[in-house]
């Protein structure tokens, strides 16, 4: 299996050369080549699988510089019921990724947020972390890590890769952007390895710094800069995994469908769906929902995709979604237009220019229906109504993003199929909004009592790419 830039002017490359390197030198994003196809009697086999079975089934189609034994090694090590023990009550831990049913047969939340920080993030981050340290080892090479969050992707690399040798991590978050607990479960971690900076500004500017820092490739192979976000082909390669497990759980037979619906900032989750139904996956709708930053929900409604600057992005109560640009969704695009490198370049010259792109009159929007997706949007006020709403009728705690996702759902889902809300984070994250629609804290898994009064460790800073290089250049030492 090789893997091409969404922008067509790079040379393919294996797994484990795109998992070191995150964009791709022409400044593109890497897919693989084609897209598996998952035959009717996998499906049946793979329907009996534990999670760690499955993942090794799924990532072993598109992975074929690692070793059979050592790719399984790596997925039991990263899928195991102590990682993953966050669940609710009542729920197995060792199914890793239990569905929680709202209405029987009907509506569920799919449980994401059973790992180490509470959200989603963890499910591909830990396996990206053994990947990581298997890979640099048998390399005998370091890594520097540069990243940048909008809440949940910076906590869920750091504790996938703190103590991990040959790597460090500089992770940059919007200063004063996140919740105090998401800010807490980074800036707290003292691990050597592991570096923060808060940037005065919102999440776009940091990922904006990380694609600066990437796109200079001097820098780039001089200080070894890797990358952890979506960006990285290895996080979304281990998202489709839980599209299965979702599918199998939720239905009798492959002869049945399901709808997934995806709170989605980055358009990395719901890529990786996206990728699931390309293989096979029978899957009847992709719905995505987003906040008040509803660029994603505006291009499936019109065919216009308008990021917004720095001043048009709302800070809203489900913060890790609180981004005008998304950087996953130029994959989606290269799969709209055919796989066609030179379109997406000239479409993407105008967003790097800060410009938007209009399809409404092309081909292309025609052919979007195909791909199985539709969207919508929530705000704060409807935030607080889902929340209550679950609460009351379904006794389900709800963070804010899952109650985005939620509200969406009860309006888009197609009937006569199940449809899997993706959770995105325990309530325990964004206290804040759920004491403010329900009058009460969420509760807090053994362990993170009290986490923000823990010593914070962090460096805020203007976003400026030159300033962001100089503090690594400092922290790596050569």
């Amino acid at each position: 299996m090789r893997y091409l830039s969404t922008r067509g002017n790079a040379p393919a490359q294996s797994f484990c050369d795109i998992l070191l390197g995150g964009l791709a030198p022409d400044g593109g994003l890497y897919l693989p080549e084609s897209y598996p196809q998952v035959t009717r009697a996998e499906l049946d086999a793979w329907r009996q699988l534990s999670y760690a079975e499955l993942a090794f089934a799924i990532l072993s189609k598109f992975v074929d510089d690692i070793p059979a034994a050592d790719l399984k090694a790596i997925c039991d090590k990263t899928y195991t019921a102590e990682v993953y023990r966050n669940c609710r009550p009542g729920q197995n831990a060792a199914e890793i990724t239990p569905v929680h049913w709202l209405e029987e047969g009907k509506l569920a939340l799919l449980e994401l947020s059973n790992g180490p920080t509470l959200a989603f993030k963890d499910m591909a981050m830990q396996l990206l972390g053994n990947l990581f340290e298997y890979v640099l080892d048998k390399r005998g090479e370091e890594i520097n890590i540069l990243g940048a969050t909008s809440g949940d992707t910076g906590s869920a690399a750091e504790y996938a890769m703190r103590g991990k040798h040959g790597v460090r991590v500089f992770m940059l978050s919007p200063d004063g952007r996140m919740s105090a607990f998401q800010r807490a479960q980074m800036y707290s971690l003292q691990d050597g390895n592991i570096y923060n900076i808060a940037v005065r500004g919102m999440f776009d500017d940091a990922q904006d710094i990380v694609k600066a820092v990437s796109n200079d490739h001097a820098f780039k192979a001089k200080y070894k800069i890797g990358a952890v976000n979506s960006i990285n082909w290895g996080r979304v390669a281990a998202q489709i995994v839980y599209y299965f497990k979702g599918y199998f759980a939720a239905t009798k037979s492959n002869d049945e469908q399901v709808a997934f619906c995806v709170p989605s900032g980055n358009f990395g989750n719901i890529c990786a769906g996206h990728i699931a139904r390309m293989m096979g996956l029978p899957v009847a709708q992709l719905i995505l929902a987003t906040n008040e930053n509803d660029v994603l929900d505006e291009f499936f409604r019109t065919g216009v995709y308008r990021p917004r600057g720095t001043a048009e992005t709302h800070t809203t109560s489900s913060p890790s979604m609180d981004i005008s640009k998304a950087s996953n969704f130029e994959r989606f695009v290269f799969d709209l237009v055919g796989r066609d490198g030179a379109t997406v370049r000239e479409l993407w010259a105008k967003v790097d220019a800060g410009a938007s792109f209009d399809i409404s009159s092309t081909p292309f929007f025609a052919k979007l229906p195909e791909f199985g997706f539709v969207s919508g949007r929530n705000n704060h006020a409807g935030r607080l109504a889902t929340i209550r709403f679950a609460w009351e009728k379904y006794h389900t705690m709800i963070d804010t993003h899952t109650a985005d996702g939620l509200k969406v759902a009860l309006e888009q889902a197609p009937a006569g199929v199940p449809t899997l809300v993706l959770e995105t984070a325990l309530p325990a994250k964004f206290e804040e909004t759920i004491r403010e629609a329900l009058n009460r804290a969420p509760e807090r898994p053994a362990g993170l009592e009290g986490i923000e009064s823990l010593p914070q460790r962090v460096e805020v800073m203007d976003p400026d790419v030159d300033a962001v290089k100089a503090f690594i250049v400092a922290h790596v030492g050569h």
